[in-house]
């Protein structure tokens, strides 16, 4: 009786770890991985730091404008040089799994230590001040449904360019412009400049859609998230370089890969 005793119990055991095992493969299967980069359209500043604070996802277009925001959680929040984030450099903001459905819409959420260095032979900080109807953070459209077990990568591109905006008095804002693109649907165009003396301005336009990158201290490059497509690469030396203007037409991006153009010659 004793060892029928044991036996059920054994039974019982085991079957109740093969179904908690069972539950938790379940709920892995309903979840998709999600990765959030960040990388920098250029401007012309030494350094552009801001503040990370968080990164939100919302699931519905439903409801007021403000509500069903979700953080990712275990963003690798503090400040970031959008300048550092050349050559195709990108930082990790997040990097989780969350449950599988529709996301309307991903937000990047800044602090208030967000400053300016000048390309003007000094090291002065500057304030970026952000306004009121800003500070909430930055809301970027997603519409896409995550299918579970899949891994996405979203790519925000931060243009410091048209972010930073000079005010009559001489303070500067910050009106963050982004773009956003899933890495699983786009493509990369990737490639060096020579010689490397000087950093490069790289540029690419498929009909209304720009980007743009600049070289790293090795002169490569590499413009992430653009959709398949047929794009114009130009790279533009600064001024009084002495280098010259370099144009590849018809560069072919498909989802998924990068593609490698030849090396750029600027002393030609």
């Amino acid at each position: 009786m004793k060892k029928y005793h044991l036996f059920l119990f054994l039974f019982a055991l085991v079957t109740g770890f093969v179904s908690c095992s069972s539950d938790d493969s379940s709920g892995s299967e309903e979840k998709a991985r999600v990765s959030v980069r960040l990388t920098d359209a250029p401007g012309d500043y030494k350094h552009v730091y801001v503040e990370v604070e968080d990164v939100m996802i919302k699931s519905t277009a439903e409801g007021e404008e403000e509500e069903g925001w979700v953080s990712l959680g275990g963003v690798n929040t503090g400040v970031i040089d959008l300048l550092s984030l050349t050559g195709g450099v990108t930082e990790l903001l997040a990097d989780t799994e969350i449950e599988a459905g529709y996301v309307h819409q991903m937000r990047l959420v800044l602090g208030d230590q967000n400053t300016i260095v000048l390309n003007n032979g000094t090291e002065a900080e500057h304030v970026l001040k952000t306004p009121s109807a800003q500070q909430s953070g930055l809301k970027v459209n997603i519409d896409q449904e995550l299918e579970a077990g899949k891994n996405y990568t979203f790519i925000l591109d931060f243009d410091v360019d048209k972010s930073v905006v000079t005010t009559g008095n001489g303070a500067f804002l910050l009106h963050p412009v982004l773009r956003v693109a899933a890495e699983a649907d786009t493509g990369s165009i990737v490639g060096s400049v020579h010689p490397t003396t000087e950093q490069v301005l790289i540029t690419v336009q498929s009909g209304s859609l720009h980007a743009s990158a600049y070289t790293d201290a090795s002169g490569n490059f590499q413009i992430h998230g653009l959709p398949a497509g047929s794009y114009k690469l130009t790279a533009t030396p600064a001024e009084g370089s002495g280098l010259n203007i370099a144009i590849v037409n018809n560069v072919t991006v498909t989802a998924g890969s990068d593609v490698e153009v030849d090396t750029l010659w600027l002393d030609e």
